[in-house]
C-alpha cells in the first residue's frame, strides 16, 4: 500500500473498513461484505450508498461502476438473486 495514500473509514453493512482515499468499485464493496465473492458469481447484489461527496451524496452502484469515497461514507449491500 502506498504510505502517502490517505485512508478513510467507510462503513459497509455496519462494519467499518479502512479504504484508500479515491474510488471504490461495485465489486470491491461487495467483496468487503461477502468475502470470496467473485465478479463471475451468479449471485448479484444491490449496492446503495449514502453520505457521499457533494453533488452525489446518495445513489446506487452497479457492476462496472465506481464512486469516490469520503470519510464516514455508508454502503448497503443486499443479495438480489440470480443475474
Amino acid at each position: 500500500m502506498n504510505p502517502d495514500k490517505k485512508l478513510v473509514t467507510i462503513v459497509v453493512e455496519a462494519t467499518p473498513h479502512e479504504w484508500p482515499k479515491g474510488e471504490i468499485s461495485y465489486d470491491e464493496v461487495v467483496a468487503l461484505e461477502v468475502p470470496g465473492h467473485s465478479p463471475e458469481s451468479q449471485t448479484t447484489y444491490s449496492v446503495m450508498y449514502e453520505r457521499g461527496l457533494g453533488n452525489k451524496p446518495a445513489g446506487s452502484l452497479y457492476p462496472g461502476a465506481s464512486v469516490k469515497v469520503k470519510e464516514g461514507m455508508v454502503f448497503h449491500v443486499s443479495e438480489t438473486g440470480q443475474s
